[in-house]
Formats: structure tokens, C-alpha cells, sequence
């Protein structure tokens, strides 16, 4: 059988962790994907999956080879497109991820406008409030908020967010409002596992103040409704709580002590050629954020 093709049946059951939905996935029957597993297998030498009743797993040497045919398939796919011209109308799948509120706020609304323009194309948006590998999880774009660690991604800089410390008017009606960040201690805190920060918040001038949530929540939307209800103080992205300042729900303070802004890039897998999907989609992406977080 030919090897590209093996290769792109076994990231399919990879990925898919089941046979089955492997065979969904690239429109196969089961059987034809079991005989182009046993084909491979058998042709390295190797186990690269093992079967549980529940789940396919890839073995150790499964995952080393799952990588290398994610970038084989990868590089393949976008020769392909090279060669099909720079100015081809983007077709196929592409898959990213984004921080879930931002996701939901700038991210969706500008996919929809894409696949719009683009019949063609079809996209999968992952919003998770986590540092998400492109590579390991076979994505194709992110969008960070954050300071970048070094890598071999391409990254565009689109804007930049701030650090915001807030709670509701009753709240700071009934307990007062901070005016510096020592001042915490003296308040009930509201944090979500979502956020790194939870127990150390830090402030300009080389401020930092220790807090002990006294709830704490898996997500954004969570603590934003606690605080809403008077609970506490909060540390949120301004972004998340910009809907709510204007409708007067949340009030931010220490605003004079706000740390520095963090940046926002689109970072995307920069192969040896400029996929034509990838391309058209980073630009898309950008040209809006930018416009939106000017």
C-alpha cells in the first residue's frame, strides 16, 4: 500500500483514539482501516497501537512515528497547494484554538465572516482557557493571550489586553474600595482555576500581594456571575469584563496599579511553504483583531 496513505490512516485512528472513528473520519470501512494499521505495523516492525475496550492508545514508538507523519502529511499538504498556484481559493479543513470568552467574543464572530467568504473551507474552533500544543493536538492556528514562549511558531502580534481588578458597586458599597493592592487583604477574593495567578496577584511599581480565594471556579463566566452578585473581588482579562463595566454590573479598581498590558498573537505552524488555507486564515484573523483591538 502506498506509504503516504498509511501514514494518513493511522493519524486518523491516532487522533481519533477508535478505529472506527478513524474510518468516519476518512469515509473508509472499519476492516480497510484495520488492514492499513496491520499494513504499517508490519511493515515498520513496530506495535504503534495498542487496543483497550474502551479506547485505541498509540504506543511509545506509536507516538514518535504519530508526530513525524503529522508533519510528513503536513508538508505534503501544502506543496500540494504550493504548487496548485499562490493565489488558489483556500479549500479543506483547518482546525484552532482560542481562549474561551475572547473565543466567543471576536474569534467565532470572525470565523463566520470567513467561511462566508470562503465556501470552500471548513474549521474547527477549539476555545479552551489552556496553553494548547498546535502540534501535539494536530492544530492548525492559535490565538495567545499572554507572553509567548520561545518556539517554532510564527507569531503576528495583534493587540494587547490588560489585567483588570473588579467587583460590583453594591459589593464596594458595603465594604469599601480598595485604593492599593494591600488593601486585598482586607476583601473577600473570587478566582478561577482558568487563570494562572491564583494565589499571587502582581501589580506595577514591583508590587505583589498574596490572596486566598474564597471561591474559586473552573471558568470566567462563573466568577463573573459571583462577583455580579456581590461576592467579592476579582482579577479578570478587560476583555472578559468589558460587557459588564458597560452595563454597569462591575466597576474596575486599582487601576493606577494595573501591571503591564499582555500581548495577543496569532501563532500558526510555519511549514516550508505558505498553505494556502493557513495563509488566508491568519490574514483573515489578524486584519479583524487588529481592527477590533486597536
Amino acid at each position: 500500500m502506498d506509504r503516504l496513505y498509511l501514514m494518513t490512516v493511522f493519524v486518523a485512528v491516532a487522533e481519533e483514539q477508535s478505529f472506527a472513528a478513524g474510518a468516519r473520519r476518512l469515509g473508509m470501512s472499519p476492516p480497510a482501516v484495520t488492514r492499513a494499521i496491520a499494513a504499517l505495523e508490519e511493515r515498520l516492525g513496530v506495535k504503534l497501537l495498542t487496543r483497550t475496550t474502551r479506547y485505541v492508545r498509540v504506543t511509545d514508538a506509536g507516538q514518535r512515528y504519530l508526530e513525524d507523519a503529522r508533519r510528513i502529511i503536513l508538508d505534503v499538504d501544502e506543496a500540494d497547494e504550493s504548487a496548485a498556484g499562490i493565489n488558489a481559493q483556500p479549500r479543506g479543513y483547518l482546525a484552532m484554538t482560542a481562549p474561551v470568552t475572547f473565543g466567543r467574543m471576536f474569534v467565532i464572530p470572525a470565523i463566520v465572516d470567513y467561511l462566508q467568504q470562503y465556501p470552500e473551507m471548513e474549521v474547527s474552533a477549539v476555545l479552551l482557557d489552556r496553553v494548547v500544543n498546535l502540534l501535539e493536538e494536530g492544530l492548525d492556528v492559535g490565538v495567545r493571550v499572554g507572553e509567548l514562549p520561545d518556539s517554532s511558531m510564527k507569531a503576528i502580534r495583534v493587540g494587547t489586553m490588560r489585567r483588570v481588578v473588579c467587583a460590583s458597586p453594591a459589593y464596594l458599597a458595603q465594604h469599601g474600595t480598595p485604593n492599593k493592592p494591600s488593601d486585598l487583604a482586607n476583601h473577600i477574593v473570587v478566582a478561577t482555576t482558568a487563570l494562572s495567578q491564583l494565589t499571587e496577584w502582581k501589580f506595577a511599581q514591583g508590587l505583589a500581594v498574596k490572596v486566598k480565594p474564597r471561591l474559586t471556579t473552573t471558568t470566567v463566566d462563573s466568577v463573573i456571575q459571583a462577583v455580579i452578585q456581590g461576592m467579592g473581588v476579582t482579577r479578570l482579562m478587560s476583555y472578559q469584563i468589558a460587557p459588564y463595566q458597560t452595563l454597569g454590573q462591575l466597576q474596575a479598581v486599582l487601576s493606577e496599579f494595573e501591571p503591564e498590558s499582555m500581548p495577543i498573537h496569532v501563532i500558526h505552524r510555519e511549514g516550508r511553504y505558505a498553505s494556502a488555507k493557513v495563509r488566508s486564515f491568519v490574514d483573515f484573523m489578524v486584519a479583524r483583531l487588529r481592527l477590533q483591538n486597536q
